[in-house]
């Protein structure tokens, strides 16, 4: 499959590094330019390109970038991607940390439902409460007792499905959370922004709360 990965901070370069060994085509960008990207390419063979080529004809593109900087990703990026093509947003709402006051989800908006308001695709969430080292490091085959469960939210079935193999090929159980309204249930502050395996997973995500703890709120 041929994937565009935006942003190679450390779940981007992780992605990219686990999924080139897969096999994929990968593209990444950054943005500083690809010119600071020379050494991640060599290692994985990801091709290095701007980010206004690097979605060109992808079948799935993850955006893994500050949800602060969401909004300035330059318009138009997504206009020449495969039809049909998949999105997903690692990205979590960090406003104490990182990202300051964002009014829309302050006021109840799921995190991914804002990013896909800027990017204009429908996108599913994924890839958000794994540390970069166990994405790395992790992945164990089908059945092993120790296999951490990773869930996605979207609303498009035939593209969730996509990402839902996509994690079962990388080695984690693939656990399908619902829509992507419901994606606040994986959100940080949340039972299930931790790891977990497959049951313990299906259970934090039920036993979670819309209200978003105090740690997580500007």
């Amino acid at each position: 499959m041929q994937i565009a990965i935006i942003g190679t901070g450390n779940i981007g370069g992780n992605l990219a590094r686990r999924l080139t060994k897969l096999g994929h085509d990968v593209t990444i960008a950054n943005s500083r330019g690809p010119h600071t990207l020379t050494e991640l390419a060599a290692e994985t063979g990801a091709k290095p390109l701007g980010v206004n080529e690097v979605a060109r004809g992808a079948e799935l593109v993850i955006v893994t970038i500050p949800q602060k900087n969401i909004p300035d990703l330059p318009e138009g990026i997504f206009d020449h991607t495969a039809p049909g093509a998949v999105f997903v947003d690692t990205g979590n709402y960090y406003p104490r940390q990182r990202d300051g006051l964002i009014a829309e989800i302050e006021a109840g908006l799921p995190e991914s439902r804002w990013v896909e308001q800027h990017l204009k695709r429908p996108v599913n969430k994924a890839f958000n409460g794994i540390t970069a080292l166990n994405l790395l490091e992790r992945g164990l085959p089908a059945g092993s007792p120790d296999r951490i469960a990773l869930p996605v939210a979207g609303d498009d079935p035939n593209a969730k499905k996509i990402v839902l193999q996509l994690i079962e090929e990388l080695g984690f159980d693939a656990i399908d959370a619902g829509g992507l309204d419901e994606s606040w249930r994986q959100q940080p502050g949340t039972p299930s922004y931790r790891e977990h395996r497959a049951d313990s997973l299906r259970q934090a995500l039920a036993d979670a709360s819309s209200v978003r703890s105090e740690d997580f709120k500007a």
